[in-house]
C-alpha cells in the first residue's frame, strides 16, 4: 500500500483525516447472534486484536463493554434496545438506517487523547449480509472496528499489515495529519 492509498482510508468526506486505534483494552459484547455464531465472532475479535498486539478484556473498568455489536434482521428491531438514543447520541437511528438502505453502521467514541474509547456496530442481517459466511463477516467486523477507517474496508493481508503497523507502540494512538500515512507505510515494509 502506498502512503496515498493509506491516507485515503482515513480521509472523511469533509476532507479531514483521522487515524485512531484503540487506546484501551477491547471489551466486546455481542447481541442478537445464536450461540454457535457467537464463538466465531469472539474468536475473530480475539485473533484480530492479538495479531495487532492489542489486548482484549472481559470488561472495561469505566463502561463494562466498549465494543458493542448489534445484529438484527431489520433496523426496526433496534427500537427495542433500551436508551439507544442516549447510547448513540442520535435520535431515530433505526429510521435513519432504514431510509438510507444501509446494511451496517459503525459509530466510534474517542478518549481525550484521541484513541478509540468505544465502537458500536449495527448489522442488518435481513439483507445482503445474511448471505455472508459467518467467519468472513466476523473478520470484516473486527477489521472495521480496529481503526477509525473513513471508508468500508475489506479484510486482506495488506489491511492486516496496516492494522499491525497502526498498533506500533511508538506511534500515537491518534493522528489528524495525513502525513501519518507515511509512518504507517514505512512500518508495513519493515
Amino acid at each position: 500500500m502506498t502512503p496515498d492509498q493509506i491516507a485515503a482510508l482515513f480521509t472523511r468526506q469533509d476532507g479531514s483525516f483521522l487515524c485512531a486505534r484503540w487506546g484501551r483494552p477491547v471489551a466486546p459484547v455481542i447481541f442478537g447472534l445464536a450461540d454457535e455464531s457467537l464463538d466465531v465472532f469472539r474468536g475473530a475479535i480475539r485473533a484480530g486484536f492479538a495479531h495487532a498486539g492489542h489486548p482484549v478484556a472481559e470488561t472495561d473498568p469505566e463502561m463494562g463493554a466498549n465494543l458493542m455489536l448489534f445484529f438484527v434482521r431489520e433496523w426496526d428491531e433496534l427500537q427495542e434496545v433500551p436508551d439507544l438514543d442516549r447510547l448513540t447520541g442520535m435520535a431515530d437511528l433505526p429510521a435513519r438506517l432504514t431510509a438510507s438502505g444501509a446494511d451496517q453502521y459503525r459509530l466510534f467514541r474517542f478518549d481525550a487523547d484521541g484513541g478509540i474509547r468505544a465502537c458500536l456496530g449495527f448489522l442488518r442481517m435481513g439483507g445482503a449480509l445474511g448471505e455472508a459466511h459467518p467467519a468472513e463477516l466476523a473478520e470484516m467486523v473486527m477489521v472495521r472496528a480496529a481503526l477509525s477507517f473513513a471508508t468500508d474496508v475489506v479484510p486482506s493481508q495488506e489491511l492486516a499489515a496496516l492494522i499491525r503497523a497502526a498498533y506500533d507502540p511508538v506511534l500515537p494512538v491518534a493522528a489528524n495529519d495525513p502525513a501519518h500515512a507515511l509512518r504507517l507505510a514505512a512500518r508495513m515494509v519493515g
